[in-house]
């Protein structure tokens, strides 16, 4: 299926609320665990009221529930690190982060889909990795933060790559609610492990307060039930590659709303500036490529 101009607005509109999430994170009071337990059990109860009042249809295949639910414990460490990252230092190093995504998933994909690995993608990959040096060069105090997101990325990566082969057989809201479902019940699993045994010393903090539940409630609706869901049917139309790629728009959106909110405490140095904008230019350099190597393949074939 060639993707349509409205199928590229909605990849960008998501991307852009996948930037605000950090902004909501930052926003949330209590710890990134207990808000990553929220925002997965209000987005699973979200999703499965959603595909009820829509009297989903039932599946031509049979559903791989398990695998799903262990995607879905992916998700929920992803977004445990992604929010950590923020908390440790701050939203620009945490999407900056991210931008390795695409890096990674040139990597990944191939070893899943058997397809042969593409030097455009290596090197638009290697791009980011730059654009990431030139942010980092400037401000790297944050080395903590910095491992978390790429960690974040990594595992971004590696399910966006199992969503894609997900997606050929099953329906996407229907990936969406399973890896809700293991995303909160691996959280629920680890919250008492973590408080109980791996920091004891830590105030207990779960519930939400005061504006909080506002912002969960966002997170969970906006940010999970529909940007996930529209998301991973996008896997239908666009490669993992493409869709990772694009993402990595999502520190540039980010920063520039973090800005508008919060002002001169997000403003950057000239070498996030300049980073950024190597990022943007492996986005936009990417259909270009992509559209000369399948050009010179044919010629290649029917010269």
């Amino acid at each position: 299926m060639r993707p349509t101009v409205r199928d590229y607005l909605q990849l960008h509109f998501i991307v852009l609320i996948f930037g605000f999430t950090a902004i909501l994170g930052r926003l949330v009071t209590i710890p990134a665990l207990s808000l990553v337990f929220w925002r997965t059990g209000l987005a699973t109860l979200g999703m499965w009221a959603f595909l009820r009042w829509q009297k989903q249809a039932e599946p031509q295949q049979p559903i791989p529930v398990v695998k799903l639910l262990l995607t879905g414990t992916l998700v929920a460490a992803h977004w445990l690190l992604f929010f950590g990252s923020a908390r440790v230092s701050n939203v620009s190093v945490c999407l900056a982060g991210m931008s390795t995504g695409s890096l990674w998933t040139a990597v990944v994909e191939p070893l899943f889909t058997r397809r042969r690995i593409s030097p455009i993608e290596i090197f638009l990959g290697l791009l980011v990795m730059a654009g990431l040096y030139l942010i980092f060069l400037f401000e790297f105090d944050h080395a903590l933060g910095l491992a978390m997101s790429v960690t974040a990325a990594f595992l971004s990566a590696l399910f966006s790559v199992f969503n894609s082969m997900f997606s050929r057989q099953v329906e996407p809201r229907l990936i969406t609610a399973y890896e809700m479902t293991g995303a909160w019940i691996s959280t629920a699993v680890f919250l008492p492990l973590y408080y109980g045994v791996l920091a004891p010393e830590e105030p207990v903090a779960i519930l939400p307060q005061g504006w909080d539940w506002l912002w969960v409630v966002v997170l969970a609706g906006v940010c999970t039930v529909y940007a996930y869901a529209a998301f991973v049917r996008l896997f239908q139309t666009f490669t993992a590659f493409v869709m990772n790629l694009t993402v990595n728009l999502e520190p540039i959106y980010g920063i520039l709303l973090a800005f508008f909110i919060f002002g001169d405490a997000e403003k950057m140095t000239t070498g996030f500036y300049a980073g950024a904008s190597l990022i943007l230019g492996a986005v936009l350099l990417y259909p270009v490529l992509s559209r000369w190597s399948n050009r010179r393949a044919k010629e290649t074939i029917n010269p």
